[in-house]
């Protein structure tokens, strides 16, 4: 993890129940004797981040709608903390102004920025559900955390960036599969990982547009570099996370295609390796 990640060490559960009491319920002991929870449970899971935001991020409120995706937060504190690596190199001033492609329900990336560094941030997402939580999500944040819709299917930062505006970064969790036969193949594989019989559906929520698109991530990845470029001007970094490392070879001919200076971004948790690609423009 990176070094300012506040996750390096195991779960404080004692720590995180008495600062979200709902937690103790679905809190118990592992083969090891120590305390945990069922990580195949999505109550359990929502009740942890519930938990970690509130223990470490103070964020008093925060839930998500039935069937939404609930993110991991250690891993995405990390693209935040790698995120601010990337721009304080290139950047004097403390506040930044960040842009989140598709924050979805739990708006987590925003919520990160604000809380860690302070950042001015916006959300921007396609589904009205999504972006009703996500308001509420923020609700006490508002003055750091504005939610935009975005209105069109085959725009990313068009009717989202408004004229003269400019972002420091912009960041993405992109959907990764190709196919909806594709994301339930993915989510039985986890199960298969986590040893749990459960449905597949209950446990690991998702939207389609959350979890696929046609081409999957490679193909979403181009369409938002080639997207990119009426931006230039109005953004520093562009930034997407990148599951599929076989999916870089396409996406360095895109940025070369689009005369793009980049860079890729390793960040590892535990046994898990991921990464984001970065490019600009000169100016």
């Amino acid at each position: 993890m990176h070094p300012k990640n506040l996750h390096h060490a195991p779960y404080d559960f004692q720590a995180l129940k008495n600062s979200h009491e709902a937690l103790a319920e679905f809190v118990i002991l592992n083969k090891y004797n120590t305390e945990s929870i069922d990580f195949s449970n999505p109550n359990a899971v929502l009740e942890l981040n519930k938990a970690l935001l509130k223990h470490h991020y103070k964020v008093a409120s925060w839930t998500l709608p039935k069937g939404y995706l609930c993110p991991p937060i250690p891993g995405r504190a990390d693209y935040i903390h790698h995120i601010y690596d990337l721009v304080a190199a290139t950047k004097s001033k403390t506040q930044l102004k960040g842009l989140d492609i598709g924050t979805g329900a739990n708006c987590i990336y925003p919520i990160l920025g604000a809380q860690l560094y302070g950042w001015k941030m916006v959300g921007s997402d396609i589904d009205a559900v999504a972006l009703a939580s996500a308001v509420e999500n923020t609700e006490l944040l508002k003055d750091k955390i504005e939610i935009r819709s975005q209105e069109s299917n085959a725009d990313i930062f068009k009717g989202i960036i408004k004229d003269g505006e400019y972002f420091d970064f912009t960041l993405c969790n992109p959907p990764f599969h190709a196919s909806e036969k594709e994301a339930i193949a993915g989510t039985r594989r986890k199960l298969k990982n986590l040893k749990s019989n459960a449905a597949f559906k209950q446990n690991f929520g998702g939207q389609a547009n959350e979890l696929w698109c046609n081409g999957g991530e490679a193909l979403f990845i181009k369409r938002m570099i080639k997207q990119s470029i009426p931006f230039k001007n109005q953004v520093g970094w562009f930034t997407c996370l990148v599951s599929k490392s076989e999916n870089l070879a396409k996406i360095y001919k895109q940025l070369d295609k689009a005369k793009a200076s980049y860079q890729t971004v390793e960040m590892e948790q535990g046994n898990k390796k991921s990464r984001f690609i970065a490019w600009k423009f000169s100016a």
